[in-house]
């Protein structure tokens, strides 16, 4: 599954450049200190994972990796904090840990589209001759190595993927005789009637601050947020078939489906409380809600199929999600800080955490371990299988998820404050002038 390629060294020095003035936005991740490093032996090592929406099976496995950790660091210790995973308010942490050093963990997880930003910015150690010695290495693939590879340089340890994909009820569909939808015209049907046939549910749980619930759309229709020619990008979030996916996925926000003034504010975690606590037919979440879901109301009466497309039978390309685990160039514990994070992120530790929250392992052995031991995964493997996008491969990406630009788009129509035409337009200026286009 390719999540993404390297950076051009032009589009790097250029990206550089427009990343200068980051440290100055309100919720970017600013560049670097420069403060010296060093390698200490022993000591207690920080370390900063992202929050979840039921955080409690990510906490027991992360547990079990220190103490394997411990075990064989006799005298060092993991401090281990949970740090958001809205844009936003990640953006803000990061920032401060680039900017201070004192503040900062060891060990950092991050998702992969941060990875390009964060490593202009100068805050993540290059990892690639540490992981080019680690034994497990041999057993991530290279299209996933790929992702987390600028200028030839690896900054990331590959954690997990994720896809996303539409679990829905299937009591209430059975109930109302519905049958899963293989199509965008199904799915708003099955959504219409859900709502009607029970009024207490929404008829699918979208989100105005869900970016990654909106994508699919956009590609399905044939548009895209951004394309690249001669090394740069330029926004075509205003061309006809990114407005066509932004409509469709607008569309969803009607009275009879999910009204605006409930869904217009739900993130993606937001989205997954909603379809888990039981007041939604159906949402699009993805392999890794798995543990939030079965933690509530709705265990044993859900499924999941393929998020479907426009055409009848076909599966609207997914997000190629992910997580990273990095070390931060400041470290002052860099020898402990590979040996945590190729614990945490080993084989032994990838398919704990699978048990624990469905999130699909990098390493090939696992996944291919987990797959054939779990027909659950079917509808993520299928939507891999169908092809999958991604965002902008730019620095430009941080300063447009932290910005809000996407759902700031999409609750303008949403809202009504703006029409498609309008709110894309928009949404293409302050794209442009993250990555620098003209």
């Amino acid at each position: 599954m390719k999540l993404s390629r390297s950076v051009s060294r032009p589009l790097r020095r250029a990206a550089l450049v427009a990343l200068s003035g980051i440290v100055l936005a309100a919720c970017a991740p600013g560049t670097a200190s420069t403060t010296g490093t060093a390698d200490k032996g022993s000591g207690t090592l920080k370390v900063w994972l992202y929050d979840e929406a039921n955080r409690a099976p990510k906490e027991k496995v992360v547990a079990a990796a220190v103490a394997d950790f411990k075990a064989a660091h006799p005298g060092s210790d993991v401090q281990v904090g949970y740090i958001p995973t809205d844009a936003g308010p990640r953006a803000e942490k990061m920032k401060g840990a680039f900017n201070d050093p004192a503040s900062a963990p060891d060990v950092v997880e991050f998702g992969n589209t941060d990875l390009f930003g964060y490593v202009a910015a100068g805050g993540l150690a290059d990892l690639t001759a540490d992981l080019s010695g680690w034994a497990e290495g041999k057993d991530l693939p290279q299209d996933l190595r790929d992702t987390a590879t600028v200028d030839g340089k690896a900054y990331g340890l590959p954690w997990w993927i994720a896809v996303r994909s539409l679990y829905y009820r299937t009591d209430v569909f059975t109930e109302l005789g519905l049958t899963p939808p293989t199509s965008y015209d199904g799915l708003l049907d099955a959504a219409k009637k859900v709502r009607a046939g029970k009024p207490d549910l929404l008829g699918i749980a979208v989100g105005g601050k869900y970016t990654f619930g909106a994508l699919p759309f956009v590609w399905a229709n044939g548009g895209d947020l951004a394309a690249q020619q001669n090394g740069v990008y330029a926004a075509t979030v205003n061309a006809a078939g990114a407005q066509a996916g932004v409509k469709a996925y607008t569309d969803l926000f009607a009275d009879g489906i999910c009204p605006a003034q409930r869904c217009a504010d739900l993130t993606g975690g937001k989205t997954v409380e909603a379809f888990a606590s039981g007041t939604a037919g159906m949402a699009i979440l993805p392999n890794s809600s798995r543990s939030a879901v079965d933690a509530g109301a709705v265990k044993g009466k859900y499924a999941v199929v393929p998020l479907p497309g426009v055409a009848a039978g076909s599966i609207a390309p997914a997000f190629s999600g992910g997580n990273d685990l990095g070390i931060m160039k400041s470290s002052q514990h860099r020898s402990l800080a590979v040996d945590f994070l190729t614990t945490l992120g080993g084989k032994k530790h990838q398919l704990a955490l699978f048990d624990a929250m469905g999130t699909l392992p990098t390493l090939a052995s696992a996944r291919a371990e987990v797959s054939a031991r779990d027909p659950w995964l079917k509808p993520f493997t299928d939507t891999i299988a169908a092809g999958t996008k991604f965002v902008p491969k730019h620095p430009g990406w941080a300063k447009i998820d932290a910005q809000a630009v996407v759902p700031t788009m999409l609750q303008k129509v949403i809202t009504g404050k703006a029409d498609v035409g309008a709110a894309t337009a928009e949404a293409a200026t302050a794209m442009n002038a993250a990555l620098g286009a003209k």
